[in-house]
């Protein structure tokens, strides 16, 4: 089971449609499963991955 280490949340907000009803809906975070170089699994965003590898830029990067 991978470790999930991002505290993101879904983001809830409403669709309206044209004739301006409302309709619940939720923006879901883009998390992903990455095995870092140790093997441990864990859990995060794509923009936190994003940012991991561009502190990690000029050594080894995240394999996913």
């Amino acid at each position: 089971m991978a470790k999930k280490i991002t505290s993101k949340k879904p983001l809830f907000g409403n669709r309206r449609s044209h004739s301006l009803r409302a309709t619940r809906h939720a923006q879901r975070p883009n998390l992903q499963k990455v095995t870092l170089d140790n093997g441990e699994k864990i859990v995060m965003s794509a923009r936190e991955l994003r940012t991991l590898n561009k502190m990690t830029k000029g050594s080894e990067t995240v394999s996913e």
